[in-house]
């Protein structure tokens, strides 16, 4: 094992980086340093999506093709300075999280190689409040990402006709994210699964071809399963901007509505697949198109 190690500087706080050279993607060759670099570039428009909710670290320390563990509670020898907070945990208890709301905090987990950040709905300080609604659009076998297209385009017109917002994001795998920020501090969780239960359902009950809202995989074959379940103060989500683990690394990137109609029209499924490049420079030419979702306020109608 290569343990070359490195100490940098961020805000005036030192940073032990190791295992620098270390290929954690090995099918595009793709480096830990790589990674960090990644990270340290789309900052400025990750950093926002990750402050203040509690981390949940997805680790991949011998790198995409070996095991990988979920770590939820703040690793005992972070630093001083990293800050956390104290959030439920199961029924009674209390678990201590990351809270990655600083750069070089960003670069400490990376170099722990989590590679994906995943995220609640929720702040750390408002656990059970939701601010945020997400439709998890999933393919099943023999369906992919442009039936999830499809889906998340029927999705965004019911919500227009109720007047709410939304934004989409790809998963950075097969998928499509579509959120509708919320922000009004008085949602709970079971508002937000029921309101996305029953977009769900409704959806499988119009386009039974196209559309499952059954956790089941059988039930899933050339179909989209709306994850509604996520809506629980217990999940979380794979952040905007995140890397994935997969054979190249590509990253969770939100689109513009328009585009992605555009890329269903042109039948082209290799044009939702975005890696960690095409991603920074979107984001650096297109700004955050997911930066609503920090802000907006909106309240669900009842359904």
């Amino acid at each position: 094992m290569n343990t070359n190690k490195t100490t940098i500087k961020i805000n005036n706080r030192d940073l032990a980086l190791s295992n620098l050279d270390k290929v954690l993607y090995p099918a595009a060759n793709f480096t830990k340093s790589q990674i960090l670099k990644y990270y340290s570039s789309i900052a400025p428009y990750i950093l926002p999506h990750l402050k203040g909710r509690a981390m949940t670290l997805k680790r991949y320390p011998n790198g995409v093709n070996e095991d990988y563990f979920f770590e939820k509670r703040c690793p005992a020898h972070r630093p001083g300075w990293l800050e956390t907070a104290d959030i439920p945990y199961g029924t009674s208890k209390q678990l201590n999280a990351c809270l990655v709301n600083n750069l070089e905090t960003l670069v400490w987990v990376e170099n722990l190689a989590s590679i994906e950040l995943h995220v609640p709905l929720c702040s750390a300080k408002t656990p059970l409040t939701p601010d945020s609604v997400v439709f998890d659009l999933d393919p099943g076998e023999n369906a992919g990402v442009l039936e999830c297209a499809k889906v998340a385009l029927i999705i965004k017109g019911l919500l227009d006709n109720m007047k709410l917002w939304s934004a989409v994001k790809t998963s950075g795998k097969k998928g499509l994210h579509v959120y509708v920020p919320l922000n009004s501090g008085k949602t709970t969780f079971d508002d937000t699964k029921n309101f996305s239960r029953a977009i769900a359902g409704s959806m499988q009950n119009n386009y039974p071809g196209l559309v499952t809202s059954i956790m089941a995989k059988t039930s899933r074959d050339k179909k989209v399963f709306i994850n509604w379940s996520q809506n629980d103060a217990s999940k979380t989500m794979v952040a905007a901007y995140s890397l994935r683990a997969a054979d190249k690394p590509m990253a969770s990137t939100p689109l513009g509505w328009k585009e992605l109609k555009a890329f269903l029209k042109k039948n082209d499924p290799a044009g939702l697949q975005f890696t960690y490049s095409q991603t920074l420079t979107r984001a650096k030419k297109n700004g955050d198109l997911f930066s609503a979702m920090l802000d907006k306020k909106q309240r669900l109608p009842y359904l």
